[in-house]
């Protein structure tokens, strides 16, 4: 996998790590493939260290290394939905029910496993690299690294603002406004539970945005954006303001019209983490959310 620009007039005479500087590419990363067995920084075709000056119409190829596979996860060649691949991204729809990695007592049937196999399939070595997880009975939207290296930029892009989720979900009542914002710390529960989340003074810092779509007799419909991404974050938060997901029975939420909490990643943008293009992706909500608006009468 590799990477390949052309010199721009006003960078000839500069020197080869200022012209990748310009790519994103940072001291870090650039020492990783300087020093990885695989990795190679090439101009015209030859080997060249950082101090080299740009000539006109060089083009330069940085060459990644391979990356080692997780020797532990279980490879399994399932059905994958994917909305969207290049050489370094990947974005998917997931189902409810699939988990976005393997639990000690789960080793199987979850997105990482699913996504080795489809990488066996291509012919493609690489670790797996989960940038956006959803929890088990979340569906929608996930984006996916397919190297470290897109990794830590798309991190990089996620805590500058540029890359974004929006989220609908049916929530317990009718809220009071129809738009409003939710800001209280976050932390994990203090008793056996591994896995449940409450609002705590000594949690980390936690916002979720809010507009309503839609009133209906005993819930509403909203679309979410958050601005913090903790564990649980929007079903701790609307539990905590007297308004559980529907299906949320682990945040007291009802089981009487679905059976997992109802809550879909229907948006996603970002900004390419090497091509700086903007991409956007949207789907709708799923059947069995959108099958209980069908049936159910609004205000």
């Amino acid at each position: 996998m590799f990477l390949e620009w052309k010199t721009e007039e006003d960078e000839v005479g500069i020197l080869l790590r200022t012209f990748l500087r310009h790519r994103h590419i940072s001291k870090q990363l650039l020492a990783s493939v300087k020093y990885s067995e695989g990795g190679k920084i090439e101009v015209n075709g030859t080997e060249e260290n950082v101090l080299y000056h740009m000539q006109p119409n060089d083009v330069v190829r940085l060459t990644f290394p391979p990356e080692k596979e997780n020797a532990k996860l279980i490879a399994e060649h399932g059905t994958l939905n994917i909305i969207y691949e290049d050489d370094f991204i990947l974005v998917l729809n997931k189902p409810p029910g699939m988990a976005s990695i393997p639990a000690q007592f789960h080793p199987s049937g979850s997105v990482a496993n699913h996504l080795k196999g489809y990488y066996e399939t291509k012919g493609l070595k690489a670790a797996i690299h989960i940038v956006t997880r959803l929890d088990r009975d979340t569906s929608g939207l996930m984006l996916v690294a397919k190297n470290r290296f897109s990794h830590a930029r798309l991190s990089a892009t996620l805590q500058n603002g540029l890359l974004k989720r929006r989220y609908q979900a049916l929530v317990t009542g009718n809220l009071d406004q129809p738009s409003g914002s939710i800001e209280a710390p976050i932390g994990r529960k203090k008793d056996l539970s591994i896995m449940e989340r409450i609002v705590t003074e000594d949690g980390r810092y936690a916002k979720t945005n809010y507009n309503r779509l839609a009133s209906y007799q005993d819930f509403d419909h909203l679309e979410i954006e958050l601005e913090t991404g903790r564990t649980h974050q929007i079903r701790v938060h609307f539990s905590h303001i007297g308004h559980p997901l529907l299906g949320d029975d682990m945040y007291g939420g009802t089981l009487d019209k679905i059976g997992r909490q109802a809550l879909h990643s229907y948006h996603l943008h970002l900004v390419h983490p090497f091509t700086e293009e903007y991409l956007e992706f949207n789907i709708p909500l799923s059947t069995d959310l959108a099958a209980i608006l069908t049936k159910s009468i609004e205000k």
